[in-house]
């Protein structure tokens, strides 16, 4: 829904038992997750993000990584790649939007290089790592600028 609250007490208290919730949307804000943290609901944790909540009569509904999107959190891909990927579309959709109209035309393009080079440069810090710059010696030896990029565009990772 993108929206807020599109479910919310009223809604999970309808339910049927064993009904399942999950975020599949686009934001962590679509499941009234307060309106589950009463004294007469109890929560049961399962496994890493899977709750049941029980009602007072027995029934249970199954909620699936706290009403948060399901799709990030229950899913095997590290938080890592999700970042990267999420950095890398933050500023391609930056430079759509800052370029001149002309620039691009309704097509697929590859990121370029420098913009790649500049994302990884921006999670170092995960592997308690940094870059230093190449000494003149060196990027004349491999052909390239000091400050990259470093690959070819055609190059993939």
């Amino acid at each position: 829904s993108s929206g807020i609250n599109a479910e919310y007490g009223e809604h999970m208290n309808k339910m049927k038992k064993s009904s399942i919730l999950a975020n599949m949307g686009h934001a962590s804000a679509e499941i009234d997750v307060a309106s589950l943290v009463t004294s007469e609901l109890k929560w049961e944790k399962i496994r890493s993000h899977v709750h049941h909540i029980h009602w007072p009569d027995g029934k249970y509904i199954v909620l699936l990584a706290k009403g948060g999107l399901a799709n990030h959190s229950c899913t095997s891909v590290p938080s890592f790649v999700i970042s990267v990927t999420a950095t890398t579309h933050a500023l391609g959709l930056i430079e759509l939007f800052i370029a001149p109209p002309s620039r691009y035309k309704q097509d697929v393009y590859l990121m370029p290089k420098k913009l790649d080079e500049y994302v990884a440069s921006l999670h170092l810090t995960v592997f308690n790592a940094h870059i230093t710059e190449l000494t003149r010696e060196q990027a004349g030896f491999i052909g390239k600028s000091r400050t990259g990029p470093f690959k070819t565009q055609h190059y993939r990772y």
